[in-house]
């Protein structure tokens, strides 16, 4: 493995939005479409034919982002289905092809600079369109019988080296990329023919990615460790380790289960389900990768948009209870997740309890506490152990506990927080 890129940046802005866009969503059913009704090259020809994005403006999805409190940006340059969103010299099965006729690639990055946003690519190590793509148990024609005789002479060799070809592009065209997602190798999984690191020769792809940029963030699906470890549709139940060790990890999540644009798709999840995720992540060392899937004509989808609004109302006055935070050495109460920076613990209340909440250990070591959102007092009550409890008195609780009382009304806003200014740093 080839030494590993400097992390700090993406730890310290924990927030991104993944963007999966291309033919696929004229079909508007699913990224998978292609697979799931196994799809000809021909019959998939049609989208390739109408793909005419008049509406694109990347610029407003940046901005979008950033007013979100997300700080980088992933594009699919290239999904499964093969088709590129770049001016690729090594296949004519790109964006520059298509009614639309230009690049859309170079855009996308100028207006992530523009934002201050830093720069990610996503990109496909399964090709169902490329003519040297063996057949696997993913392809749309894994089923066509004739099909596969006719293409059982597929050299993965072939296809390798347009894979290295084609990311070599991505990396010498756009200037600096901060980002790479790779997806995905399968050797081991329930489909037959999967693919791995051997038919990517992942070492060899991951010395040139160094080579170029020795900077870039890679992920982990090349099938050997990358820079961080990526769980998808789901949400780890505790700090991720491999080996005993803490990992830097990444959730990425759809907002209807979802990836690209799936316009009859109404299973969503709410802003505050998203806003819960995000800090749920934080709290355990990790970062939200979320995702939206624009339109055919390039439109951000307007429930994404409404989801995306409301996170940026959230994160407009919670940010530095995301930002540059990790996991903390106490515990949450329940219904409850802790962020900390530094002298700075922040309680995010997944549920508002009735005037009180106990904080076990933080007796002691609490100097202030506020509402983040206003910046308003919150008091602290400390009760010593062995009190009794009366009609309207609190009886002790266990040693070291901090109480705060706190206003009847819940602050409206998906997920409140309290900020705790420490007296040390560390537990």
């Amino acid at each position: 493995m080839t030494p590993s890129a400097e992390t700090t940046w993406f730890t310290t802005d924990r927030f991104g939005m993944f963007v999966h866009w291309g033919l696929y969503s004229l079909a508007a059913r699913h990224e998978w479409v292609k697979h799931r009704e196994r799809q000809s090259d021909e019959r998939y020809q049609l989208y390739f034919d109408h793909f005419d994005p008049d509406r694109y403006d990347p610029v407003r999805w940046a901005r979008t982002a950033k007013a979100a409190g997300m700080r980088y940006v992933v594009l699919t340059t290239k999904h499964h289905d093969g088709f590129c969103l770049w001016d690729s010299d090594l296949t004519d099965y790109k964006a520059t092809k298509t009614p639309y006729g230009r690049d859309l690639v170079e855009p996308f990055v100028a207006a992530c600079r523009a934002e201050g946003l830093k720069v990610g690519f996503y990109y496909s190590l399964i090709d169902w369109h490329h003519p040297s793509f063996p057949v696997d148990g993913t392809h749309p024609q894994r089923d066509d019988e004739e099909f596969k005789a006719a293409t059982a002479d597929r050299d993965i060799r072939d296809y390798r080296r347009y894979l290295h070809g084609q990311v070599r592009e991505l990396l010498t065209r756009f200037g600096r990329v901060d980002y790479l997602f790779f997806d995905f190798s399968y050797a081991d999984r329930h489909w037959w023919g999967g693919k791995g690191p051997d038919d990517w020769d992942a070492p060899e792809l991951l010395g040139m990615i160094r080579d170029l940029q020795p900077h870039v963030l890679v992920n982990d699906r090349t099938g050997l460790p990358g820079d961080f470890v990526t769980p998808e549709q789901y949400q780890p139940a505790e700090p991720m380790t491999k080996d005993g060790r803490a990992v830097v990890w990444e959730a990425c999540q759809t907002l209807n289960g979802s990836w690209g644009y799936d316009r009859d798709n109404l299973d969503r999840k709410s802003a505050d389900l998203v806003v819960r995720m995000l800090v749920d992540g934080v709290s355990k060392g990790g970062n939200l990768l979320l995702n939206i899937g624009p339109t055919g004509r390039g439109d951000l989808d307007p429930r994404d948009a409404a989801v995306l609004g409301e996170l940026a109302r959230w994160t407009e006055l919670h940010e530095r209870s995301i930002r540059g935070c990790g996991p903390s050495p106490y515990t949450a109460p329940a219904d409850c997740r802790y962020t900390q920076r530094g002298d700075r613990l922040y309680v995010h209340l997944f549920a508002w309890p009735p005037r009180h909440l106990h904080l076990p250990g933080l007796a002691g070591r609490v100097r202030y506490a506020q509402l983040l959102h206003d910046a308003s007092e919150i008091t602290r009550v400390e009760t010593a152990p062995g009190q009794p409890a009366l009609h309207t008195e609190m009886g002790g609780l266990p040693e070291g506990t901090l109480t705060l009382q706190l206003p009847v009304q819940r602050p409206d806003t998906p997920v409140p927080v309290i900020e705790l200014f420490l007296t040390h740093a560390e537990a």
